[in-house]
């Protein structure tokens, strides 16, 4: 299986108070259209957290602590908000079962490492031990996380439905994300805990990549642009209020 071709991308203006249902709605539309849909968008400051960590002793005070999301995979925290970007792929699949994962988790990262590559970062997939949910097909620069990559298979309404999905971390700042992430492990009793030099920006890496102190105050609509010219390629992102 291959990523399809995706008509156009929608560039979600407002953050999503719930992007984890706004996927679930994005999958059943494509299950029961058959097209192929792409989404970028930022979430309302929170962690999304998969529902093993319902089972833990301190899930209680930890989700009292700070807005928690729960997802229905696996993976690890993802604090969303202000300076995170995620990028959803959804489309009708040949079958329920995963069915060639590597080849595109394999296609996405190299997707971004181009629409990246127009800012002039060179990212490149691997796992980056420290950071939170980390995965073999992290983009990295320089050693540090910057892209988290995810994919979840289902059937609905008897269609198998694919969502693959990307976390980039724009201007939002890796020390305070980190701090968010082990605040909630340490609530939950996990023993799980995160390195801040684990995490970059594309802020960060855009400094270092052009010697410059501070990044372009349209970084995030640049990197939106590439992205919805490199996953679109038929015609020009569309832009949505919500």
């Amino acid at each position: 299986m291959t990523l399809p071709r995706f008509g156009f991308v929608t560039v979600h203006q407002r953050p999503l108070a719930d992007g984890i249902a706004a996927e679930a709605e994005w999958m059943e539309a494509a299950a029961a259209s058959g097209r192929a849909a792409a989404h970028l968008w930022s979430g309302e400051p929170a962690l999304v957290v998969p529902r093993s960590c319902t089972a833990q002793p301190g899930w209680a005070a930890a989700a009292q602590a700070q807005r928690v999301l729960v997802r229905a995979s696996g993976g690890g925290v993802v604090p969303q908000g202000p300076g995170i970007v995620n990028l959803s792929l959804v489309w009708r699949g040949e079958t329920g079962a995963p069915v060639g994962t590597e080849a595109l988790y394999g296609e996405l990262c190299d997707a971004l490492a181009a629409a990246l590559a127009r800012l002039g970062i060179a990212a490149t997939p691997q796992p980056v031990q420290g950071s939170f949910c980390d995965g073999r097909f992290n983009l990295a620069v320089a050693g540090r996380k910057l892209v988290g990559t995810a994919q979840s298979w289902r059937r609905i309404a008897g269609q198998p439905v694919v969502l693959a999905h990307a976390v980039i971390v724009v201007s939002a700042d890796p020390q305070a994300l980190t701090e968010r992430a082990n605040a909630f492990e340490r609530d939950l009793g996990s023993g799980r805990q995160y390195i801040a030099d684990a995490l970059t920006s594309v802020a960060l890496a855009w400094q270092q990549a052009h010697g410059q102190p501070t990044p372009p105050d349209d970084l995030q609509a640049r990197l939106c642009s590439a992205l919805a010219e490199q996953f679109a390629r038929v015609v020009p992102p569309c832009t949505a209020a919500a």
